[in-house]
């Protein structure tokens, strides 16, 4: 590995920020590639209310985005700003405390991901055995996963371009139906069912909640990986990320308030794809049917982002010598990191017999490891490299960082505490594999059995 001095303005990211120019990300792609690795829309936040009523589901997407969405969102800002590279968190992870940390919070988000990738075809045939019960299970829903996964990788392959402007036709479909909702909704709300903390007798299942507000609400520097792909990523990044939020976090909180407001009926039928069956009661059956279809291309939106993500980490893990030079090869036709969807489809795939609940549960834990991590990182550069050309900058001083830190920590280690056993042993068991497989790659580096990028660093 190549060693050479440079100064703090002139750090290099990744070597994989060549992408032409006709096929940069431009800015509304990206508000919408965020949108999906986030959201997708209401899908998903009902267990919300089952889990401890309608009053608390609504604070908990009000105050939520507060302590955790702007915040991460902020973090990413500011560090895809100053290291325009793809890998994005691994980078910052690498610059701030070497190779192993790099490598590890590259096997925590990286796995977060695929885990999260899976879940999206499982949610899209939930949604659609509502509309065809032959997908309820056995061999048919088997083969929907498989094939519609497999499907949807081919699309990722055709590249960001492609993939960014179907992410905002899909989410234009997607969301109209919930605002014609909320809409119509109006004159049937009835304020006091707002405050309802929940049916006599229903014990609350804080497990459920907190996992639906943070499921819902992160996976906000999973953009990051493609910043070396976006066309002037210092001015658009932090545009693109202010926009996805307030979009989010409406696109959130009005249905809820919309439908909380308007229909009152057994909590424990606040499950995922009760908004359809809402959307029935408020309006009728062409508006449930609509938002049942609006479910499907959102899962495909949340799939094709989330796989894009992935697949540019591992392009930006090659280029940073964490892995084989081999795993950052690009499709000579669309210039896409075709090892990176295929090795990311293989795990989704394989992870894909899971339960729903232990995909989210495990995707969870293995994220909020990684962003511990990250947090540091982004303090510690604050300490290690003071000087560094930082284009967007959170404007905050050290102890406002810390606290803007250490709150959302708190609830991270809240999340891991509350996991499950069966969640702890596939959590420990991915990240000793994410280990060996950091100590493999420096043998095979150091005896030269496979062949690595050279990488510049400052001493």
């Amino acid at each position: 590995m190549a060693v050479a001095t440079a100064s703090p303005e002139d750090l290099p990211t990744t070597t994989a920020a060549t992408a032409s120019k006709s096929r940069k990300v431009t800015l509304l792609p990206l508000i919408f590639l965020i949108y999906f690795e986030v959201a997708g829309g209401p899908y998903g936040e009902e267990p919300a209310v089952q889990a401890a009523g309608p009053l608390l589901a609504i604070l908990g997407f009000l105050i939520f985005p507060f302590i955790w969405s702007i915040p991460e969102a902020l973090i990413t800002a500011e560090l895809s700003t100053a290291f325009p590279g793809n890998g994005g968190f691994v980078i910052w992870a690498e610059r701030a405390f070497g190779p192993f940390f790099g490598s590890l919070m590259g096997t925590w988000k990286f796995l977060s991901g695929v885990i999260n990738i899976a879940a999206f075809p499982a949610l899209c045939i939930n949604y659609l055995k509502r509309i065809f019960p032959i997908f309820e299970s056995g061999t048919p829903r088997t083969l929907a996963i498989l094939i519609s996964t497999l499907l949807l990788s081919i699309l990722n392959y055709t590249g960001l371009t492609i993939v960014g402007y179907v992410a905002v036709a899909l989410g234009l479909i997607s969301l109209a139906p919930f605002i014609i909702m909320s809409l119509i909704a109006i004159p049937q709300i009835r304020p006091r069912r707002w405050i309802s903390l929940g049916q006599a007798g229903v014990k609350k299942d804080w497990n459920l909640f907190f996992n639906t507000l943070f499921w819902n609400l992160n996976f906000w520097d999973n953009i990051s990986t493609m910043a070396g792909e976006v066309e002037n990523p210092k001015k658009t990044f932090p545009l693109a990320l202010l926009c996805a939020v307030i979009f989010t976090c409406l696109g959130y909180i009005i249905p809820l308030v919309a439908v909380a407001g308007a229909v009152e009926v057994d909590q424990a039928l606040w499950e995922t794809g009760f908004m359809a069956d809402a959307a029935r009661m408020i309006s009728g059956k062409w508006l449930k049917i609509w938002i049942e279809i609006g479910a499907v291309l959102s899962s495909i939106g949340l799939f094709e982002a989330q796989l894009s993500s992935s697949a540019y980490q591992i392009l930006g893990m090659a280029d940073l010598a964490l892995l084989p030079k081999f795993f950052g090869t690009r499709s000579k036709w669309f210039d896409t990191p075709w090892v990176g969807i295929v090795v990311s489809t293989a795990i989704a795939l394989g992870v894909s017999f899971m339960s729903y609940t232990d995909i989210v549960s495990c995707a969870n834990l293995l994220y909020s490891l990684g962003m511990l991590l990250e947090f540091g990182a982004f303090l510690y550069l604050r300490v290690k490299l003071p000087q560094m050309k930082r284009p967007f900058k959170v404007p905050f001083g050290r102890p406002f960082l810390v606290l803007m830190c250490l709150i959302p920590s708190g609830f991270l280690v809240y999340i891991m505490a509350i996991a499950h056993l069966t969640v702890y042993i596939v959590c420990v068991a991915m990240t000793g594999a994410g280990i060996g497989w950091f100590l493999l790659m420096r043998l095979c580096q150091k005896k030269a059995w496979l062949k690595f990028e050279a990488v510049v660093h400052e001493e």
